[in-house]
C-alpha cells in the first residue's frame, strides 16, 4: 500500500494537497476571529472532493478485483458498525476520564439545542407567510446537514496528510524504506494524522486547558478509528460516507430525533446481516457448482 500511496505526485496535485492540509489548519485557527474564515474553510472542504478523486485510487491494489455492489454495501455497513461501537467506547471513556470536557460539550449541545428550539418557535408565529416559514426551517436544519456532509470530506484531508507524511518518511529514512519494512511508517502517519485531527477540533475556539486536552484525546481516538477504517476498506468514499452519516445522525439525535444514531445503526445492522447471509449463500452455491464441474471432469477423464 505504501508504494501506491507514494507514487509520483505532480506539482499541481502536491500544491492542492498542501492547500487542503496546511490551509485547513490556518483557516480553522482563523475561525476564532473571522466568520469569513469559516466560509473559506467550507469552500476548501468542497474543493477537497475533487482532490479525493485524484487520490482514492492510490489506496487500491492494481491486482485487486473490483467489488460488486453487494460487497461494497457490506463494506460500508461493516465499517459503520465498527465505528459506531468504537465511538461508543470512546465516548464512555471520555465521559469518565475528562469531566471538564464532557461538561463543556454537554453545555454546548444544550445551548445549541435551545437556539434551535427558539428559532423553531419564532418561525412558527407568522402564519400569514408560510413560504418564508418553510425556508427558515430549511435553513435551520439544512445548515447542520450541510456542515455534517462537509465533515465527511475531512477524510480526504486525512489521506492527503498521510501521503505527504509517507513521502517525507521516504526521503528522510531511505535505507529503512528500501529495506521493505514500511508498515511502521504507515502506522506513524496514521498516528500523527489522528493527533492532528484531535488538535483541529480545538483550533476554532479558546477553551481551558483541561477542556482542550479532553477534546484532543477524544477526537484523536475518533480520528484513529476513521484512519483504521480507511486502511481496512482501502476505499476513501466508504470512509467519507461513514463519517458523513455518523455526523448527520449524531446531529439529528442531539437536536431533532432521539436516539437517531442508535436507530440508524440498528437499521444498518439489519442490512448487514441480510447481505452477509446472501453473500455466504452465493459463495456456497459457487463452491457446489465448482465441485460438480470437477466431478464431471473427473468422470469424463480416462
Amino acid at each position: 500500500m505504501t508504494t501506491n500511496l507514494t507514487q509520483l505526485i505532480s506539482k499541481r496535485l502536491l500544491f492542492a494537497m498542501l492547500i487542503v492540509t496546511i490551509g485547513a489548519e490556518i483557516f480553522l485557527y482563523c475561525m476564532r476571529y473571522s466568520n469569513m474564515a469559516s466560509t473559506l474553510y467550507d469552500a476548501m472542504m468542497v474543493s477537497s472532493f475533487f482532490i479525493g478523486l485524484k487520490l482514492h485510487h492510490r489506496l487500491q491494489s492494481p491486482t485487486s478485483q473490483p467489488k460488486t455492489k453487494r460487497q461494497l454495501t457490506l463494506q460500508f455497513t461493516g465499517a459503520f458498525l465498527i465505528f459506531f461501537l468504537g465511538s461508543t467506547v470512546i465516548n464512555m471513556f471520555s465521559t469518565y476520564t475528562f469531566q471538564d470536557f464532557n461538561t463543556d460539550y454537554d453545555q454546548y449541545v444544550q445551548d445549541y439545542t435551545d437556539i434551535q428550539m427558539a428559532v423553531g418557535e419564532d418561525i412558527g408565529t407568522p402564519a400569514e407567510e408560510p413560504v418564508l416559514s418553510f425556508f427558515e426551517k430549511v435553513d435551520t436544519i439544512g445548515y447542520d446537514l450541510y456542515a455534517d456532509t462537509l465533515a465527511g470530506l475531512e477524510e480526504v484531508w486525512r489521506l492527503a496528510y498521510m501521503i505527504l507524511l509517507l513521502v517525507m518518511f521516504k526521503k528522510i529514512f531511505p535505507r529503512r524504506w528500501e529495506s521493505g519494512r514500511r508498515d511502521i511508517f504507515l502506522m506513524g502517519a496514521l498516528f500523527l494524522t489522528s493527533i492532528l485531527f484531535g488538535i483541529d477540533h480545538t483550533l476554532d475556539s479558546v477553551e481551558p486547558w483541561s477542556v482542550s486536552i479532553g477534546a484532543i484525546v477524544t477526537f484523536a481516538n475518533m480520528g484513529l478509528l476513521f484512519g483504521l477504517i480507511l486502511l481496512w476498506t482501502r476505499n476513501l468514499w466508504v470512509t467519507v460516507l461513514v463519517h458523513t452519516l455518523y455526523d448527520i445522525t449524531a446531529t439529528l439525535s442531539w437536536y431533532y430525533i432521539d436516539y437517531a444514531v442508535e436507530l440508524f445503526a440498528l437499521a444498518v445492522l439489519s442490512v448487514h446481516v441480510t447481505l452477509f447471509t446472501m453473500e455466504k449463500l452465493k459463495q456456497r452455491r459457487l463452491r457446489q457448482q465448482l465441485e460438480v464441474v470437477e466431478l464431471v471432469k473427473a468422470a469424463e477423464s480416462p
